[in-house]
Order: C-alpha cells, then sequence, then structure tokens
C-alpha cells in the first residue's frame, strides 16, 4: 500500500497491556497491509476462489463467503463469473468489516448480486449453496465449537458442492516450531519488528487457536465430506476443497 497512514502499525509500539485481538475499526483500516505482510499465501488462496468457482459451480448456484473480511474472494468470484451466474451472501462478524466489505463489493462489483451482512457462522441462516468459502475463520472459534460448525456447512451444501476451507494450522509433531520460526522471519523480512511480532502473538494467544492439518481431515471425514484434499499450503497457512 502506498497510503502510510493505512500501513499496519498496531503493535510498533510497547504497550503497557496487549488486548486481545479484535477486528474492530483499527484493524480494518489497515487490514489489507497487515494480510500483505503476515499470511503467507493469503492473495493466492483468494484469487483462487473464482478459479474453483469457474469449475465447480452450476449455473445460478449460490454461493457462502462466510468470515468474508474485505470481499477478497468474493470479489475474485466476481472476477471470474458474469453477474446472473450465480447468488453471493457474504457474512462476516464484525460490523466495521462489513460496512467496509460492502462498500469495495459495491465499488468493484456493482452489476453481481452480492448481499453483504453481519452474522455469526455459528448459528446464522445458511441457505443451500453449491459452494461454501470459509478463509481463516474456523480458528477464531473456540475449538470444542469447530465440529458442529463443520457439520453445519455439510447440511447446507448441496450434493456435489464444494467447501473451500483456509486456516493457519499447527504443524504436525516435530515440525511446529520450524513452522513458527520461518512465519516470523516471513514476517520480518515484510518489515515487522520482533516488538511487533511478540505483540501480535500476545494479542492473538487467547484468540485465534490452530488446529493441525491432520485434524481438519480427521473433521471432515468425520462429517462425511466424500473427499477432501489440501491443494494449497505456505509455511503454516494451509487451504482444503472438500465435496460432498
Amino acid at each position: 500500500m502506498t497510503d502510510v497512514s493505512r500501513r499496519d502499525a498496531l503493535f510498533s509500539t510497547p504497550l503497557d497491556q496487549v488486548a486481545d485481538f479484535s477486528f474492530d475499526e483499527r484493524v480494518v483500516d489497515c487490514f489489507p497491509d497487515m494480510i500483505r505482510r503476515s499470511v503467507p499465501g493469503y492473495a493466492q488462496i483468494t484469487s483462487m476462489a473464482g478459479v474453483i468457482a469457474a469449475r465447480h459451480l452450476s449455473p445460478g448456484a449460490h454461493v457462502l463467503d462466510l468470515g468474508c473480511s474485505l470481499g477478497a474472494s468474493t470479489l475474485s468470484i466476481c472476477q471470474r463469473l458474469a453477474p446472473g451466474a450465480f447468488t453471493l451472501e457474504a457474512i462476516d462478524l464484525s460490523g466495521p468489516m462489513v460496512d467496509k466489505a460492502r462498500t469495495l463489493l459495491t465499488q468493484q462489483a456493482p452489476e453481481h448480486r452480492i448481499d453483504v451482512r453481519q452474522g455469526d457462522i455459528r448459528d446464522c441462516p445458511l441457505p443451500s449453496a453449491g459452494m461454501i468459502m470459509v478463509n481463516f475463520t474456523l480458528q477464531f472459534l473456540d475449538p470444542s465449537e469447530r465440529d458442529a460448525v463443520i457439520a453445519r456447512l455439510y447440511q447446507a451444501l448441496e450434493p456435489g458442492g464444494v467447501l473451500l476451507l483456509s486456516e493457519k494450522i499447527l504443524g504436525e509433531p516435530g515440525q511446529e516450531q520450524l513452522l513458527i520460526d520461518l512465519h516470523h522471519d516471513f514476517k520480518r523480512a515484510n518489515g515487522y519488528s520482533d516488538l511487533e511480532i511478540s505483540q501480535k502473538r500476545t494479542a492473538l494467544e487467547e484468540v485465534m487457536i490452530p488446529d493441525r492439518l491432520s485434524t481438519h481431515h480427521e473433521r471432515l471425514a468425520r462429517t462425511g465430506f466424500t473427499r477432501h484434499d489440501t491443494w494449497f499450503q505456505y509455511l503454516n497457512f494451509a487451504s482444503i476443497l472438500a465435496f460432498k
């Protein structure tokens, strides 16, 4: 980003007390820069959403983008498919995120039928859908709630539908620290200081609890998905395609 006012500097000065991370107005304001410099593979995953939709969606299908943030995955689909080819609901728990996403999508995809609204993936209405996208959202739920959420998504998917599930992951036994260290090096290479890395990690410690990749696959299998493949991994960030 060229606008320095939108650079992520939320943890650049020492804080007397580091509050739990939340997707408030300050985070929304610098979110594109934060994601670019701290989440390896985010742009590749969201840009592939349109490619995946073009391959797997039936004409007129409905799409759910749950935990949509600023709508990058939704916009990717809009750039690949004509306005009449699908309908889409983009839902996020954060009010500031929803407001900004609605503005951006209205500007960048004005002809597409997109309903952007605030909601909780745990209990919001989920209409039948041919594709559901849940990118870096499950990791912010209590681990005890994740099985039930995946079951909800499975029930909402039409037969033959596809789930795009992307998450920060915990390394498998023996590789946990390697992936953590490399991710911190990734952040340093993108301009974050050790202070920023440390304070951000403290802010996320009780808010974001990642699962191992194997745990995700086990959960998907238990739920009933007939096929679930890891199609992308960059350090400790991965994306899975699961088919009903």
